[in-house]
């Protein structure tokens, strides 16, 4: 799995997480404050300062946290698969879910205007499932850092906005449409 930073020297980073991510489920992000998920990891709000400064960045690497989670499978599937079933999951996962329902204006900047860590990991692991298909024969040629960019943003698009495309089609007629277009995107 990517690595990523959110526990780096922090003690119980992993328990902060965690209790962010409890918190976040029961109230929405915007209800969440540094104070709530200290009394939930019990630990000392100062020692969460010392590592998040503000709600913001915790959200962030507890974003990040997840969705590398979700979309580890990149390490060991084709990225064909992996990207169809990193949606799929990703279309169900909890705190996916309460932000979309709860917080969805959390997601702006990133779809229009930054890249943040998560699209970083996301990106990195990715284009290692292309270079590893690409060594393999079943990734065709090409830089993989583009090929990951167009594989990410197509998978995105199909998270992000799939709902509005239900009715008549359903979620299993978008995954295939969408293993579809990257199969014809990506193969040799």
């Amino acid at each position: 799995m990517t690595s990523i930073r959110h526990n780096t020297g922090v003690p119980g980073g992993d328990q902060v997480l965690d209790a962010a991510r409890e918190v976040i489920l029961a109230v929405g992000v915007r209800r969440t404050t540094l104070t709530d998920v200290a009394r939930r990891a019990g630990l000392s709000r100062m020692t969460i300062y010392r590592r998040w400064p503000d709600v913001r960045g915790l959200v962030a690497d507890l974003m990040t946290r997840e969705w590398v989670r979700v979309a580890d499978r990149f390490a060991t599937e084709d990225p064909v698969t992996a990207a169809v079933a990193t949606v799929r999951a990703l279309r169900v996962h909890p705190l996916w879910r309460k932000i979309v329902e709860v917080d969805p204006e959390l997601l702006l900047p990133y779809l229009l205007r930054r890249r943040g860590a998560s699209h970083e990991a996301m990106l990195a692991l990715v284009e290692s499932a292309i270079v590893r298909g690409q060594g393999l024969g079943t990734v065709r040629a090409g830089e993989p850092a583009g090929l990951s960019a167009a594989v990410l943003l197509t998978a995105q698009s199909f998270l992000l906005s799939g709902a509005t495309m239900l009715g008549p089609l359903t979620e299993d007629d978008l995954d295939a449409e969408l293993a579809t277009l990257l199969e014809r995107y990506l193969r040799p």
